[in-house]
């Protein structure tokens, strides 16, 4: 008979390997790297990341809420259950709290208040390391 640690909550979900993370990082565009990769959060994330330094903020939303999304059937894919750490200090991991930290960045630019509060509360419920690195 198995023994669950019932104090111990979920597991963490980490997530496998982004191949479009190696291409971002050779300097390919991201706009090029997301068309190659469409489930790719992690290009999505730059790409948002990006428009909203530009001030481009409802296009900086767009690419923010499309790649929390991506992330979002990834997540549920490898294990994740709607709840549970995703660790900021699995590179993987990035792509999602990334984008969801900048559809929040986003929602609060657009005074959607709910909407960016429900963003840091799951940032930092999914990983308190990216809430503070992405603050």
């Amino acid at each position: 008979m198995e023994l669950n640690n019932l104090l111990s909550g979920p597991p963490e979900t980490l997530l496998p390997v982004d191949p479009a993370a190696a291409e971002l990082a050779d300097g390919v565009a991201p706009a090029d790297v997301a068309a190659k990769y469409p489930t790719s959060s992690l290009a999505w994330a730059v790409l948002a990341e990006g428009a909203l330094a530009d001030g481009r903020t409802i296009e900086g939303y767009a690419y923010a809420r499309t790649g929390y999304h991506r992330a979002l059937d990834l997540l549920r894919r490898n294990g994740w259950k709607g709840h549970g750490p995703v660790p900021w200090e699995h590179e993987p991991n990035r792509g999602f709290l990334r984008a969801l930290a900048a559809l929040g960045k986003a929602a609060a630019l657009i005074d959607e208040k709910d909407e960016a509060e429900r963003c840091a509360t799951f940032l930092r419920d999914s990983s308190p390391a990216a809430a503070d690195a992405l603050s």
